[in-house]
């Protein structure tokens, strides 16, 4: 456990390799979009107090970068946009199933969840150049990192963004060198730009270069920008580029669903409804951000429903791996032990669902798309965080 004093964070955070194509909102198409990282450190409350950094995830058009400041002595966050200039100090207290209760007099952040030993999810109001961009923002813990950090293990990813369809799973592998190898399902590639769903790609440990600092290494882009990778001291990652986030969990050794998965989760979320992409890559639709409650049986089936209580989804979480239309040929290329899902087809849409644990914590996605999926298809997208 660290020093008990406060500590400075910066916010953005996410991950895609830097020789993939990445598609900004407002570039010329490309394989696909990447994601936004926070370099911080944030000190959370709970039963043992402990520091992490923020890792914030914005659309690409907005770009946003905070410094958040946890004070536990004090019960405050203190933070600054350097990208609108808002800023603020916002009371705080910490509830037993770790949530956070804030008192932002201004309305921008309005709730926060902690992700046990990982993050600390919070829902923005007033982000973007006009103050008004709904956002969700990730705090990630921060430590010393190489590409050592990472190397011989396998995660999985969850990309978060807010354009292109905002959602996509996948699964990096690290070799002992630190070479990287991705495989990764985007929904939204098929019905966008006609690229696919489906997608591979590799990049070499040498396209990482270590800040003096120890705390993040960074990826040269061809536009001249750079990606910010983050990692936690268990070997978690987060990386930093300017078009969404992606956090990588470590994969499980087998499939198969663990009963202490079981339980029922507050969850927050950014949603998106009614979207649709126009010219320049511009992404319509309407942002908003929302409470819900998943409960999830030893069985693995899975209760969704709104902050009223009503059941919006009944299903039965399968691993990827079962599912013949992601896992396998011309799909995705790995099993992504831990990473479970399900389809829904009904009423005309197609809806995929994309949920991973850890610890007390489960991460959520959800694309869904007029049928059958096409170029120019209307789309919705959520994702976010719950907690038991």
């Amino acid at each position: 456990m660290r020093e008990s004093s406060a500590s400075v964070c910066q916010a953005n955070v996410c991950f895609y390799p830097a020789d993939i194509p990445i598609r900004s909102p407002h570039e010329t198409p490309h394989p696909r979009p990447a994601a936004r990282v926070v370099r911080y450190r944030l000190r959370l409350e709970r039963q043992p107090q402990r520091n992490f950094p923020a890792f914030l995830q914005w659309e690409a058009s907005v770009g946003d970068f905070l410094t958040i400041t946890l004070d536990p002595a004090a019960h405050t966050l203190t933070y600054k946009n350097l990208s609108n200039l808002d800023s603020g100090i916002i009371p705080y207290s910490v509830n037993s199933d770790g949530t956070y209760a804030l008192n932002d007099p201004t309305g921008n952040l309005i709730a926060a969840y902690e992700v046990p030993n990982y993050a600390l999810l919070l829902q923005a109001t007033k982000t973007g150049p006009n103050h008004d961009a709904l956002a969700l923002v990730t705090a990630v813990d921060k430590g010393r990192i190489s590409t050592a950090t990472w190397a011989g293990h396998g995660y999985n990813y969850m990309q978060f963004r807010t354009s292109s369809g905002g959602v996509e799973v996948g699964s990096a592998i690290v070799d002992a060198q630190g070479n990287v190898s991705v495989t990764g399902y985007w929904p939204y590639g098929s019905i966008g730009q006609g690229t696919g769903a489906f997608n591979i790609g590799n990049f070499d440990a040498s396209t990482f270069h270590a800040d003096p600092s120890g705390t993040f290494l960074t990826i040269a882009e061809n536009n001249g920008t750079s990606d910010y990778v983050f990692g936690t001291p268990n070997g978690i990652f987060a990386v930093d580029t300017p078009n969404g986030a992606i956090l990588g969990l470590k994969k499980a050794a087998s499939k198969n669903f663990d009963a202490s998965f079981a339980g029922t989760y507050k969850a927050i979320y950014y949603q998106k409804t009614g979207a649709n992409t126009g010219p320049n890559n511009t992404e319509t639709g309407t942002a908003s951000l929302g409470n819900a409650t998943l409960a999830i049986t030893s069985g693995r089936q899975i209760t969704i429903s709104d902050s009223q209580g009503s059941i919006l989804v009944v299903a039965t979480l399968q691993p990827v791996a079962d599912t013949s239309y992601l896992y396998g040929q011309g799909e995705l290329g790995d099993p992504c032990n831990r990473l479970f899902t399900f389809r829904l087809i009904t009423s005309g849409f197609q809806q995929d669902v994309f949920v991973t644990f850890m610890d007390r914590a489960i991460l959520f996605s959800s694309f869904r798309a007029t049928l059958p999926w096409g170029s120019g298809n209307t789309y919705d997208y959520l994702y976010g965080v719950g907690l038991k």
